[in-house]
């Protein structure tokens, strides 16, 4: 199958899969970063075996993330205005939820809720809808893959998963008893997407 592409990221997911793959969750908070746009570009170049000549066209990439509380936490939540604002400038469709905060924060980490959700309910609705040909989800969580074997079952569409990549035992999103492709990235695709932006810093001249 061939045709228009759209790849569905879940930002923090795939931001803290390539800290432990590539970077065994140490240094700069920026070393994991990377751009949407070309992420999903890649991917979209990324064509799987025996339909190397079938055209793939990028149509849009769309990014789920948490965001900070502005009164809670204003320097978190103004570097990640700061982040989502350069990702849509460049086209990207950003499609952000409040941080969960628990009563002792912040001793303990405020929780992303609903991302997963939020990105199931697009993946499948665009399906049905026949907004996209092939759906690529850019995820390792695996609340998604109930959303994945529905997409992936309907003969109209075409549902792929994309992951970081650094040997046979990386992990990935799949389907049981079926072969789902999976857009492998190692290190030179993160090499390539990479963003080292601090957006903690006012990037305003």
């Amino acid at each position: 199958m061939s045709g228009r592409v759209v790849v569905f990221i879940d930002a923090q997911n795939v931001y803290h899969d390539a800290r432990e793959v590539f970077f065994e969750n140490s240094g700069s908070h920026t070393l994991g970063q990377f751009d949407p746009l070309k992420f999903s570009q890649l991917i979209c170049a990324n064509k799987p075996l025996g339909q190397e000549k079938e055209p793939r066209v990028f149509k849009e990439v769309r990014v789920y993330t948490g965001r900070p509380d502005a009164s809670k936490d204003p320097r978190s939540y103004a570097a990640h205005r700061r982040q989502c604002a350069v990702w849509e400038s460049r086209g990207v469709i950003v499609r952000p939820r409040t941080l969960r905060y628990p009563p002792d924060w912040p001793t303990t980490r405020a929780e992303e809720k609903g991302i997963d959700v939020a990105l199931a309910i697009d993946f499948v609705i665009m399906a049905v809808e026949g907004e996209y040909d092939i759906g690529v989800i850019a995820s390792t969580d695996t609340d998604l893959r109930p959303a994945l074997e529905y997409v992936f079952n309907r003969p109209e569409v075409r549902a792929e998963v994309a992951a970081w990549w650094y040997g046979a035992t990386s992990k990935h999103l799949w389907v049981p008893d079926h072969v789902v492709w999976c857009n492998r990235l190692p290190k030179a695709d993160y090499d390539a997407v990479a963003d080292y932006t601090d957006y903690n810093l006012d990037l305003k001249p």
